[in-house]
């Protein structure tokens, strides 16, 4: 910390402040996933973070790419995905260099608010640039491949600034595009750097611009194209750089699915393991559950697959008997599987599947075997919005679907 001392006016009317300010050391430290920047610690507490201008709740920080941690000080670690680019050159280093236009921090210090503004940068990057030609008719052409990212970009889903502006060519093979970018449109815009005039725009495929959706597996891009006038030879130069592709993500977790049986086809309570195992008179119904647990995702839902009935614990075992296939009753069985459906006010209906066999038993040599009955099922966790699995949206034949009517023939 750095004592500072201010005066102002005549010695009779003397003003002073004195304070002391907090020096953070050097710059941004970077490596390949993010930028890290630390604050040493004072008697301040951090209220708000604004990066490039966007305000980032500290309860969604994650969600937006950024760590915070305040055991010492304020150390802040912002995903690279969410920074931007830059060509870099000098005699050094020719390449991109990741950078923040502006990352602003609020803490409150004894009752007021205390706000740090700050530019970061990472060190030059050295990166091989696109084949690209700028025209003297003043446009920007380039030829992004689908290559570009690991897993392969999605050609089209990019974007310039000005998204009407879109590619003038898509090879054959549909693993390249072409753009002919105008210097004074699609969202180019132009500085003056010493004696050059320069001129950039930028094209990326992000998931923000992207239909909402609940996951993804599209890769990330951002290529920022920079030409440049020279006032020496008014000779057009460009340079292409991209960002590298994100980092593989894989989050693990068990999905834990549970078969329920109930009394009656109320559903409010089912019955407990002391009361296992559970007697039936033939014929009688039986009311089952699949169910998701300890999940709380609006945007998936719960698809039954097959569902099917053995003499053991093991669901491979032999003898077995259907009851749900491909998440529709079983046409050999005279008496169909009645699907019951979820009310709204069932917390997370869209992780329940109900429905109802008839008891039946096992029979072998013409007699019915006495051994105990065991249910199994198998599940799909789908995406609501985007199946990306035909059973996720299940649609029974005809004949597989007359439910009252078959319960008339068998009443």
């Amino acid at each position: 910390t750095v004592a500072l001392k201010l005066t102002y006016g005549p010695s009779e009317r003397r003003l002073t402040v004195e304070s002391r300010m907090v020096c953070a050391p050097g710059p941004a430290v970077c490596n390949s996933t993010h930028m890290t920047v630390t604050i040493p610690a004072f008697p301040g507490t951090l209220s708000t973070i604004s990066l490039d201008n966007n305000n980032i709740p500290l309860s969604q920080r994650q969600a937006d790419g950024v760590s915070v941690d305040l055991r010492r000080g304020v150390k802040l670690d912002i995903n690279r995905k969410v920074l931007k680019s830059r060509i870099y050159r000098d005699d050094g280093c020719s390449g991109t260099q990741p950078y923040a236009s502006s990352l602003k921090l609020s803490f409150n210090f004894h009752g007021e608010v205390a706000t740090m503004i700050t530019y970061p940068e990472c060190s030059c990057e050295q990166n091989a640039a696109l084949a690209a030609t700028c025209t003297e008719d003043g446009h920007m052409d380039f030829e992004i491949s689908s290559h570009s990212t690991k897993p392969a970009l999605n050609l089209g889903t990019l974007r310039l600034r000005d998204p009407n502006c879109k590619p003038v060519f898509r090879s054959p093979s549909g693993d390249a595009v072409q753009f002919h970018v105008p210097l004074s449109g699609c969202g180019t815009r132009q500085r003056l750097d010493g004696d050059k005039m320069v001129y950039e725009n930028e094209v990326s495929a992000l998931l923000k611009d992207l239909p909402p959706r609940g996951i993804s597996r599209d890769s990330e891009f951002r290529l920022t194209v920079i030409c440049f006038y020279s006032s020496e030879d008014a000779s057009l130069g460009v340079k292409i750089s991209s960002l590298p592709p994100p980092e593989l993500v894989i989050n693990q977790g068990p999905l834990s699915l549970i078969l329920l049986i109930y009394p009656d086809d109320s559903y409010l309570q089912p019955y407990s393991d002391s009361q296992y195992p559970i007697v039936k008179y033939l014929q009688q119904p039986i009311f089952l559950e699949v169910q998701v647990l300890n999940r709380n995702d609006p945007k998936i839902h719960l698809v039954l697959d097959d569902c099917w009935a053995t003499l053991s614990l093991d669901p491979a075992s032999l003898p077995r008997w259907n009851i749900v296939v491909d998440g529709c009753n079983y046409e050999l069985d005279a008496y169909r599987t009645v699907f019951h459906p979820v009310s709204h006010g069932v917390p997370y209906a869209n992780f329940r599947q109900r429905f109802e066999v008839k008891a039946f038993a096992f029979v072998s040599g013409g007699k019915a075997l006495p051994s105990l009955v065991y249910f199994h099922c198998s599940a799909l966790v789908c995406d609501k919005l985007h199946p990306d699995s035909p059973l996720c949206s299940t649609r029974c034949p005809p004949s597989r679907s007359r439910r009252d009517l078959d319960q008339g023939k068998n009443s």
